[in-house]
């Protein structure tokens, strides 16, 4: 199947991923790694399965640390096209470089957005998706990509659907975007059959998406605008950017004003946010304790959960449930699937104890 004329794939590549330390670390992001075990990272997965809808036409936005191991991992992408942002300001501003970007080079653009450390099991279906919301984003619509949800999670945001988008099939108008519920509330909308997971992926043309922030945040889509204008501008501007997600930034006034498009989706996705979603993507392998790296470095007896080896040794696990086991040459965690969350908590200790090169 073709590619979509005048369609950029943008994925920007940050955040830490602290939940999932000490594999993930701010030196070395989740994105960098390969999670499920098939020889491919998170970020060169990304890529894989965007290439048929673009061809060449694709940005990365990462930080500056990390633009070489990027450029490394994705050799089929020319040098220019991955964009180092000099600190972390969060999606709007990095997503909102991009729109500015195009918004020059490439009148005719639409744009969409997918993160690097997302898991898509059916390309195919991914594809269709994206193909449709392309369309309805070419008649000005900010458009999302809601995933049918298999349970009801509290880990999650939440897009409710409204009314269909006259003259596009298979899309409706947002009605509004929820934050993260109680697993009872997420009962609730599951039971309506009109709500999907907010995944964080957008497909916008580049005009509308800065018009759109310059409403609520006129001098943010101004100075975006002034740094695609002038490049050098970058060092000057950048840090003056408010730090804000594109979705409370635009996503969420624009779906109060009717201007957000949401096209439901069934493929399988997965935001590998904690080790305990690490280990329910691996546990299709069958094993009652799985592994993500080398299986002859781990002995189990009676056990269950996740091991990643890394240390150069020899992990064994006896008589423990739902354990999680992460070894490095450098540290060492183990903890509980249900206790998964709070890793992140270890990541703040270590930086407010002065051993930030740990994190």
């Amino acid at each position: 199947m073709p590619s979509i004329d005048h369609f950029w794939a943008v994925i920007p590549a940050g955040g830490a991923g602290t939940r999932l330390w000490p594999l993930s670390r701010s030196s070395a992001p989740k994105f960098l790694h390969d999670l499920r075990g098939e020889g491919r990272t998170l970020l060169q997965e990304t890529r894989d399965r965007l290439a048929p809808l673009v061809d060449d036409r694709l940005l990365v936005v990462t930080g500056l640390p990390h633009r070489e191991a990027v450029a490394a991992q994705l050799p089929e992408v020319a040098a220019d096209s991955v964009i180092a942002e000099p600190s972390p300001r969060d999606s709007m501003a990095a997503i909102g470089l991009a729109a500015a970007l195009l918004e020059r080079s490439d009148p005719d653009a639409v744009m969409g957005s997918f993160a690097a450390d997302h898991v898509i099991a059916d390309p195919d279906a991914f594809a269709e998706a994206v193909r449709r919301a392309v369309q309805v984003a070419r008649d000005d619509w900010l458009v999302t990509l809601g995933i049918e949800p298999t349970f009801p999670s509290s880990a999650f945001g939440y897009v409710h659907v409204g009314d269909p988008v006259a003259g596009h099939d298979g899309a409706a108008v947002v009605q509004e975007f929820v934050e993260k519920p109680s697993v009872a509330t997420a009962e609730g909308y599951l039971a309506t059959g009109r709500y999907r997971w907010n995944a964080g992926m957008f497909v916008v043309r580049p005009r509308v998406l800065l018009d759109l922030l310059g409403k609520w945040h006129p001098e943010f889509a101004a100075d975006l605008r002034a740094i695609a204008a002038d490049r050098d501008r970058l060092p000057e501007l950048w840090p003056g950017l408010p730090k804000i997600a594109l979705d409370h930034a635009v996503a969420e006034p624009a779906a109060d004003a009717g201007r957000v498009a949401v096209v439901p989706s069934s493929f399988h996705w997965e935001d590998i946010g904690d080790f305990d979603a690490l280990a329910t993507l691996l546990e299709g392998a069958g094993a009652a304790t799985s592994v993500l790296g080398d299986a002859s470095d781990v002995l189990t007896v009676d056990s269950t959960g996740l091991v990643v080896p890394g240390g150069k040794r020899v992990v064994a696990v006896v008589g423990l449930d739902d354990v999680v086991v992460v070894d490095t040459p450098d540290a060492l965690l183990v903890t509980t699937r249900s206790r998964a969350q709070e890793v992140k908590q270890v990541v703040a200790a270590l930086k407010e104890s002065g051993r930030g090169e740990l994190t």
